[in-house]
């Protein structure tokens, strides 16, 4: 059987954990809001390029890779 171990933090270090956790977080919720906005826009281009119909086999794929990367950053 596996037992978790949690880390125990000397009590004077719990202000830099808690630093480090904040600007953990910080990171993780604009990296998820870049991706998400990134998505978008290349569904939009892809969108865009669909239209034309000339250049359908590009946007397609853009519109694939867009929609999948806000699914990531959902999940």
């Amino acid at each position: 059987m596996s037992e978790k171990r949690e880390k125990k933090t000397p009590w004077f270090l719990w202000p830099f954990v808690a630093l480090w956790d904040l600007l953990a977080f910080i990171l993780n919720l604009t990296g998820r809001l870049v991706a998400a906005v990134l998505g978008l826009v290349l569904m939009i281009v892809g969108i865009i390029l669909t239209v034309t119909l000339i250049a359908a086999p590009v946007g397609i794929p853009l519109i694939i890779l867009g929609f999948l990367l806000m699914l990531c950053s959902i999940f």
